[in-house]
């Protein structure tokens, strides 16, 4: 029987920290990889990219992998029963509980992370702890079948970290030589430590807004 892994889609997903992980799902023999949205209506992520579901939350088969990547969206997902039941339902059963980025808070309330470490995208990471997580610094942090992965890129990381788990490291290795994933970035620009100062702020002041409003949302529903 495939290997069945589900991502969830939803709109104002950071298409990266889906599609990263995808590819190298994808890569992998007697697979099947499932995009899971309420329904199967194109959705449109942060930056635009426009997606197609595979499947529904009602019609998607049990999951050995459930991942749920991060992004905008993910605010409103915080409060969203429907959302959170199907986690908790295929979280139950599942051989291995994922996330990339800020999908990491929507396990936190789904209240998935209690007395767990996990990790998120550094803007966050402070904000996995009201869920009762023990925020973990890493691009990839595992405690148990749990798996989280750090911000955007580290979505890469973490699928080759898995399929290690699923399949074997040499497994993990050709896929990750067949995506000549070789990491050799421009700039030392890619955390806040290494980043200079003034990008930093620049940053911060572009997620300041979806930050604030994932701030009120957490602080209402953990208080």
């Amino acid at each position: 029987m495939p290997l069945q892994i589900g991502l969830l889609t939803f709109p104002k997903v950071q298409q990266l920290d889906l599609t990263g992980p995808y590819e190298v799902f994808a890569l992998l023999p007697n697979v099947e990889v499932h995009l899971v949205a309420k329904t199967l209506d194109p959705i449109t992520s942060a930056t635009g990219l426009v997606l197609t579901p595979t499947t529904t939350l009602g019609d998607c088969p049990k999951l050995d992998v459930i991942c749920i990547p991060g992004g905008a969206g993910v605010n409103a997902l915080l409060t969203d029963e429907t959302i959170l039941d199907f986690i908790r339902l295929q979280a139950a059963s599942a051989r291995y509980v994922t996330s990339v980025c800020t999908g990491s808070l929507v396990l936190g309330a789904a209240g998935l992370l209690k007395g767990r470490r996990a990790t998120t995208h550094w803007g966050a990471h402070d904000l996995l702890a009201p869920f009762g997580a023990i925020p973990t610094k890493g691009r990839v942090v595992q405690d148990g079948n749990l798996i989280t992965g750090g911000g955007v890129t580290a979505g890469i990381d973490f699928a080759l970290t898995l399929v290690a788990e699923l399949v074997s490291d040499d497994a993990a290795r050709a896929i990750q030589l067949h995506l000549e994933y070789a990491p050799a970035p421009p700039f030392e620009s890619g955390t806040p430590e290494r980043a200079r100062a003034s990008v930093v702020s620049a940053v911060r002041e572009r997620l300041a807004a979806s930050r604030r409003e994932r701030e009120a949302v957490i602080a209402r529903i953990t208080r």
